[in-house]
């Protein structure tokens, strides 16, 4: 949404924050603490580390594979029934660090949490320029279902651009055949999920993270004025609804205001994404760039 492009020390800079703040955020997952004051020391953390944040921090629990970030007055409390996904993004002058961690509070997933940590491993190991997009998703699928568990099909990686998350190439979790490279210049995010349930997600309830897509015209004042003050502050990056919490901004008129931006397609909102079975999943995730002769990780 930019016109200046990042350079490579913005992306290494991203990266660096991001493992940073991920590692950051792994000690404060314990028994009673609270998912909302989680999220709000993840995001401020990367505002001190002199980023802003890619988009909400995701904390998703159990069934629940992606995009849950608390709510307003969230009073979801961690417990020892617990399997956490945090995922962590921060923006670097456009540039995006994406990385994400499994944390295990129930102690008897270790073997599905040990999954995906090493199916990223063995990618990480396997990439270098030229590497198909479908030997990623061999891996992948190899490691995951060599612990007896199930990679998540329709969940994949993704390409990395400037003020962007989510662009092409798809790095898919699962074999696909796909002869497609990766080519030097490319940033992307890897991010095996495993399941015991059926590897499968489905759209949830309740979207707290919304995205701007279009900047068409907005006819409704209080509408215009948000997502004008949406765009100035986030650059058109992913954001949270409780952001948007102020004197001049209470809920029910971000509610209205939020309905008629996605009425009129100028946003769209992140649901969690379940698991279809009901199945525990666990996450791995780390930020690559394509140099001349090697990939780097930049979220180690």
């Amino acid at each position: 949404m930019e016109e200046k492009q990042p350079t490579v020390e913005d992306w290494y800079k991203a990266g660096e924050i991001a493992a940073k703040v991920r590692d950051f955020a792994a000690k404060l997952a314990k028994p009673n603490a609270l998912l909302l004051d989680i999220a709000n020391q993840i995001e401020q953390k990367i505002l001190d580390e002199g980023a802003i944040p890619g988009f909400p921090a995701n904390l998703s629990l159990n069934t629940i594979a992606a995009h849950y970030t608390p709510h307003i007055n969230d009073q979801t409390i961690l417990t020892k029934e617990h399997v956490l996904k945090i995922d962590v993004g921060t923006c670097m002058n456009g540039a995006i660090g994406d990385t994400a961690i499994t944390i295990d509070l129930t102690e008897k997933y270790e073997k599905l949490v040990e999954s995906s940590k090493q199916a990223l491993a063995n990618v990480t190991k396997l990439l270098q320029p030229g590497t198909t997009l479908g030997d990623v998703g061999k891996t992948i699928q190899e490691t995951i279902e060599n612990y007896g568990y199930k990679p998540v099909l329709n969940l994949s990686g993704h390409g990395l651009e400037a003020y962007t998350i989510h662009s092409a190439p798809s790095f898919p979790n699962y074999n696909n055949n796909n002869k497609q490279h990766i080519k030097v210049g490319q940033t992307f995010a890897i991010e095996p999920f495993a399941t015991d349930g059926a590897g499968k997600i489905k759209e949830g309830q309740q979207p707290n993270i919304f995205e701007p897509i279009d900047k068409k015209p907005i006819r409704d004042s209080n509408a215009r004025v948000l997502f004008s003050e949406v765009m100035e502050k986030y650059k058109g990056l992913p954001f949270a609804k409780r952001w948007l919490l102020s004197q001049k901004w209470n809920e029910q008129r971000i509610d209205s205001a939020l309905r008629m931006l996605k009425a009129n397609r100028n946003i769209v909102s992140h649901s969690p994404l379940v698991e279809v079975a009901d199945g525990i999943i666990t996450q791995a995730e780390h930020t690559f760039i394509v140099e001349e002769d090697r990939v780097v990780c930049l979220t180690k």
